[in-house]
């Protein structure tokens, strides 16, 4: 294998792109009018494909809203993805706190409505955090 990335659909391929890039902190690698292609700067192999749901490529039977996806992502703090999400007016499903599990943690939609949960680590390293993106069945 020589690369593996996960393409997300939407309706709207630059709005969600935009909340990936403001949020995480990703750059566009590629960008067409029906597909742009994410990258973090930082960290090789980090890639986040956005397709434009309804183009020809994609066959008809998946152009649906998404369901049964689940995404994760490290980032430095879910307080400050908390704080730019507020900034851009994302849907905060609820905002962060600390989990028994020993986990700060935070929810959140992107604007194709999946589901974001971000956590970091309470007790031991602080700058872990993970970042979960899942879609409403």
């Amino acid at each position: 294998m020589q690369r593996c990335f996960t393409n997300i659909m939407s309706a709207d391929v630059s709005e969600t792109s935009q909340f990936y890039e403001f949020l995480l902190g990703m750059t566009r690698q590629f960008s067409a009018d029906w597909f742009i292609s994410l990258v973090h700067p930082d960290r090789d192999g980090m890639e986040l494909g956005i397709i434009q749901r309804d183009h020809p490529i994609v066959p008809e039977a998946l152009r649906g809203r998404p369901s049964g996806v689940m995404l994760t992502f490290v980032v430095a703090d879910c307080d400050d993805v908390h704080t730019k999400a507020e900034a851009m007016g994302a849907e905060i499903v609820e905002p962060p706190r600390d989990m028994p599990y020993g986990q700060r943690r935070m929810l959140l939609r992107d604007p194709e409505v999946r589901l974001w949960i971000s956590a970091h680590k309470r007790y031991r390293q602080r700058h872990k955090v993970a970042v979960c993106l899942v879609s409403r069945s």
